[in-house]
């Protein structure tokens, strides 16, 4: 069996979705005057109700019952036209056949969209993991603690790979090596064990972390 397991993240990660996720806030609020970049910058990683907790304290009233269902459906049509892999994902996936899986705070239903309209669904069959499954999001370390245990993995045979300081914090909870991908313009996550800019780079540091399992 292979000692090395990759647990990706999905926005931000492995599709370039954050502007996406964000311009959906502003396609539905007038009143929200934040730009989408800074949106991404305030809310990259977090769990969609403490975003809407945060959005109803800066209007200053509450959102409409069903805010919630129509930013998700706002954000499957930007998804089904504009969404793309990160750069490098989808090569280094083919390229590559090393242990992975997907582990994201998002609900399962955006989870299969996202894959399936960036073409990645190929590469993860069977290995979807969402926080909506097991009622615990990042930074709490449950989720990637049971995407590992379902991969049949430890944690200290995992290498989780995310954007967010969220899930930096995360995936160092919970006792696993840490890849921060910070694409031109992102601030690196000192905590984590590597900053990678592109994803050709994360093949690499997995066949250095299987060198030093066997040096």
């Amino acid at each position: 069996m292979a000692w090395c397991c990759a647990i990706f993240d999905l926005d931000g990660t492995l599709v370039d979705s954050e502007m996406l996720n964000n311009q959906a806030f502003t396609d539905l609020l007038p009143d929200l005057t934040e730009s989408v970049a800074d949106l991404v910058e305030r809310y990259r990683g977090k769990r969609l109700s403490s975003i809407l907790s945060d959005i109803e304290s800066c209007l200053g009233k509450a959102l409409p019952s069903d805010f919630e269902q129509r930013y998700r459906a706002r954000v499957a049509e930007l998804f089904s036209t504009k969404l793309q892999p990160t750069a490098g994902t989808a090569a280094m996936l083919e390229e590559n056949s090393f242990p992975r899986c997907v582990a994201s705070s998002a609900p399962p239903e955006k989870i299969g969209h996202a894959l399936a309209v960036s073409g990645l669904t190929q590469y993860f069959s069977g290995c979807i993991f969402s926080s909506y499954e097991i009622g615990s999001w990042k930074p709490e370390p449950t989720l990637f603690l049971h995407a590992a245990e379902r991969m049949g993995f430890t944690a200290e045979h995992c290498v989780v790979v995310e954007d967010s300081e969220v899930g930096v914090e995360a995936a160092l909870a919970a006792g696993m090596r840490v890849l921060h991908y910070a694409p031109g313009g992102v601030v690196a996550d000192r905590r984590a064990d590597r900053t990678v800019k592109h994803m050709s780079e994360v093949p690499r540091y997995l066949a250095e972390v299987m060198g030093e399992r066997y040096a």
